[in-house]
């Protein structure tokens, strides 16, 4: 048997909840990752996972035995890692979920110089707007805009992005030009972005000085993701507030026009976010460092 497989589709099983999806994650057959399950229960001489036809649940033994092996695999991968770095040859595949606009934008243009001075990385690109789980789904690594609501995960801030409030000038014809952001609140339109994983839409926010105000008006069109969102307001379909790197040529050939240039919207934050349990390997690590000074130096900011 070979052990260390054996605990690795185990901490997956453990994490995924499914011999499926740990299966999946691990690109081996299923039957594969049944058969060292059992040469590592035998071996153990105990059950660690109580099977049903509806359910999968962990054992007392099993939930201890998880404990251990994940620190173990840890500083397993830990020190591979070390030995990498001391190498300067860091290698491997890495799996990361970024936010669409930002992959298609800024991270995969740029991604020829990373590829080039770390020639045996392999990146794997999850491109959406949608959380991620970064335990079932077996990433390395997400890109995310605004505050992570899980405590359990650790997060760097790499940069932050400005936002411009704008309309389309068909629809600024139609409803008016706002003089203050309340005037959003009665009489305009909104595009709304919606939050893919709890379905909340997120408010409009100004700042002036010591004034903050927070709208949520009315809307027409919501969506889920950033390109959609600057197309609905390309379309007319309200107000919004898009990045500044996004929509910087489009205000400049008139496609956009910014509106309410007395008030700012608060910066977005962006982190790099990664489990707990999945120590900095050095693959990880330079491709952290190297997004931080792209994202540092592409202008997301006024």
């Amino acid at each position: 048997m070979d052990q260390l497989a054996a605990m690795r589709a185990f901490t997956r099983i453990v994490e995924t909840g499914s011999f499926t999806r740990a299966a999946a994650s691990l690109n081996m057959p299923k039957p594969t990752v049944t058969k060292l399950i059992q040469l590592l229960e035998a071996h153990l001489r105990t059950s660690l996972l109580s099977r049903t036809t509806r359910r999968l649940v962990v054992t007392a033994d099993g939930a201890a035995y998880y404990e251990r092996a994940v620190r173990l695999l840890a500083e397993l991968e830990e020190l591979d890692g070390s030995v990498a770095l001391s190498q300067l040859r860091p290698k491997g595949v890495l799996r990361i979920d970024v936010l669409a606009v930002l992959a298609r934008r800024v991270i995969i243009p740029a991604l020829p110089g990373f590829l080039a001075k770390y020639p045996d990385i392999q990146i794997e690109i999850g491109a959406s707007d949608r959380p991620a789980d970064l335990v079932a789904e077996n990433v390395d690594c997400v890109i995310r805009a605004g505050a992570i609501a899980d405590p359990n995960l650790i997060a760097r801030r790499v940069a932050s992005m400005d936002l411009i409030t704008c309309a389309a000038p068909g629809y600024l014809a139609r409803a008016g030009e706002p003089l203050s952001p309340r005037d959003l609140e009665g009489g305009h339109l909104l595009v709304s972005y919606f939050n893919a994983g709890s379905g909340r839409r997120y408010a409009f926010s100004f700042v002036r000085g010591e004034e903050r105000i927070e709208i949520t008006g009315a809307y027409r069109v919501a969506v889920n993701e950033v390109g959609s969102y600057l197309s609905a307001a390309v379309a007319g379909h309200g107000i919004a507030q898009l990045p500044v790197f996004l929509v910087r040529p489009l205000l400049a050939d008139g496609t956009l026009q910014q509106v309410l240039t007395d008030w700012h919207a608060a910066p977005i934050p962006l982190f790099v976010v990664y489990p707990p349990n999945r120590h900095l390997s050095n693959k990880l690590r330079v491709f952290v460092d190297w997004v931080a000074g792209l994202l540092a130096s592409t202008h997301l900011n006024e």
